[in-house]
């Protein structure tokens, strides 16, 4: 594998404690690992549920999920149960610049691992919890997964609104969008940083952070005093702002301004509607959008998907095919750009791997060395924070860390 430019490594010489599981914090220090951060993720004997709960594997404790969110990652085993080993990430703490969990707020006190009590003695550390649910509300403490909060956030009841059943979008869309979040507070913090020398406590609830996603688009008229009518995008919720079917598939086509409107009407052979005052701009389309969408998704099964994209193409209307998940690896795009690579992983032989997609002067980064199995960088790191052959085989011996194999 090529080492990736200084350019794609902005975060070089940053240390990250990365006491996070499953989806959320693993999907916010993979994007600080792609920035070239040293990500050390600390598992307890059994590892990240996520190794086994994401699918299975040749080995059984590297569901592909966990791979692709956890690669670039050095894996160091710790029981946090026991003193020693909290001595030992005290110790990791003291040369690091950034720690990021997702456990609840009174678990990382427990372990002495809340911001108030490393602050005071780390002032420079970024400290970021992700949470469920933020301070001063009636939800604070308790537990929380992505369909959890795709329901309680007002995800699920879109498709409500739009279908007669609420239902959760089929990925894990509200971990991924709060660890992407959580990810650039961390590089604010970080940049504040670098004028102050102040580190920063930081937290990210998830129900907050995505009913904002949501009320950000679907507030609308509710956004004024007195509300102009009812909240929702009238043409995001329309039941027929899907894709339009082929005679063949599927293709997903948005025609927003007046040009593309007029040239997909011509495409389509309804030119006739170019003058018709309920289509004619941008606002009447908004009034009308029923009409709108029914004229779009009546217009396209008489030709093949592949026909009415070249139609599309030469006509500069926005439209591409609507993948399966079996056809989207086979993306022509893809494929010319990289994005599905191949490496070797140290137990599960060779792994398809998903380089990061950010360029950097022109160029993607590397992706990273697979995700490790549990505890595959423990005596690596105890021996880089001075600990003899020695000392790292009694704390591997009483169990409050763990190498390969072993947790």
């Amino acid at each position: 594998m090529s080492e990736p430019s200084p350019a794609a490594r902005p975060l070089a010489g940053i240390r990250v404690i990365d006491l996070t599981s499953v989806v959320v914090g693993p999907a916010c220090t993979l994007r600080l690992a792609d920035f070239g951060a040293e990500v050390i993720k600390i598992e307890p004997p059994g590892g990240d549920m996520l190794r086994c709960l994401g699918g299975p594997s040749p080995g059984g404790r590297h569901a592909g999920s966990y791979l692709h969110l956890n690669r670039g990652k050095r894996a160091l085993g710790l029981d946090l149960k026991m003193p020693a080993a909290r001595a030992v990430l005290e110790r990791l703490i003291a040369g690091s610049d950034i720690l990021v969990a997702n456990m609840r707020p009174e678990a990382l006190a427990r372990l002495g691992l809340d911001a108030e009590g490393l602050r005071g003695r780390f002032p420079r550390l970024v400290h970021c919890t992700i949470t469920g649910f933020g301070p001063g509300g009636p939800y604070r403490g308790r537990p929380a997964y992505d369909s959890v909060v795709q329901g309680v956030s007002g995800i699920a009841g879109l498709a409500e609104r739009r279908d007669g059943r609420p239902l959760y979008a089929p990925l894990l869309l509200a971990d991924h969008v709060t660890g992407e979040i959580a990810a650039s507070a961390i590089l604010a913090a970080l940049f504040a940083r670098e004028r102050t020398g102040a580190g920063a406590t930081l937290e990210v609830p998830m129900h907050e952070t995505m009913a904002a996603f949501v009320l950000h688009e679907h507030l609308g008229p509710r956004t004024f005093v007195p509300p102009l009518g009812r909240a929702g995008d009238a043409r995001v919720l329309n039941p027929e702002n899907r894709p339009l079917p082929t005679a063949d598939g599927w293709i997903s086509l948005t025609a927003n301004s007046d040009a593309q409107v007029h040239a997909f009407l011509r495409a389509v052979g309804r030119a006739d509607m170019i003058d018709d005052p309920r289509l004619a701009t941008v606002a009447d389309r908004f009034r009308n959008v029923d009409l709108w969408f029914r004229i779009r998704s009546e217009a396209l099964a008489a030709r093949t998907t592949a026909e009415w994209l070249a139609v599309f193409s030469r006509a500069d209307v926005p439209a591409m095919p609507c993948h399966t998940l079996e056809t989207l690896e086979r993306d022509p795009h893809l494929a010319a750009v990289g994005l599905i690579g191949t490496d070797a992983h140290p137990t599960e032989g060779t792994v398809r791997t998903i380089r990061p997609t950010i360029l950097h002067d022109g160029a993607p980064a590397a992706a990273g060395r697979p995700a490790p199995p549990p505890g595959y960088d423990t005596r690596a790191v105890l021996h880089g924070l001075g600990l003899s052959e020695a000392e790292t085989d009694v704390l591997i011996a009483t169990g409050a860390a763990f190498e390969t194999g072993t947790g």
